[in-house]
């Protein structure tokens, strides 16, 4: 009987990936992307001009301060957005510079893998402001014949 090494194990491990199975690890990832504060951070990050000046999520991405992340993102709670920085970081999506100033300066920007992702959200984003009067309407069709 053939043993295989931890690498081989990895590979086998990878190649069966498969968000369909209760048990793969990739469900856990796509919980974690698919929560609008991600969607928003990385359309935040992802995106050089400001939503509020009409440059939306286009651009290059930039580095941007925890200040500058908590007034772009309307409604996210403190405690919501450090967990939610924290986990992307922690996923390798982004990165977190401490400056060493008075007072200390911590900034964050997307790796390479979260510009990845950043691209599919973007589109998803955009789909999302595009179609809301659609789904609005559907919303009070139902409604009035549930009702």
């Amino acid at each position: 009987m053939a043993t295989t090494t931890a690498a081989q194990k990895r590979a086998q491990d990878k190649a069966a990936y498969d968000a369909f199975m209760a048990a793969c690890p990739s469900r856990k990832l796509l919980d974690r992307i698919s929560n609008k504060w991600v969607t928003l951070i990385l359309a935040a990050l992802g995106s050089a001009g400001s939503p509020l000046q009409g440059a939306g999520c286009v651009g290059e991405p930039r580095s941007m301060r925890y200040s500058e992340l908590s007034r772009l993102l309307a409604g996210v709670s403190q405690k919501m957005l450090t967990q939610t920085l924290r986990s992307l970081e922690r996923d390798g999506l982004i990165t977190r510079t401490v400056t060493p100033t008075v007072p200390v300066t911590v900034t964050y920007e997307l790796t390479d893998l979260g510009i990845s992702l950043h691209h599919m959200m973007r589109g998803l984003k955009g789909w999302a402001e595009t179609h809301m009067d659609d789904v609005l309407a559907n919303r009070e069709t139902y409604d009035s014949r549930v009702a």
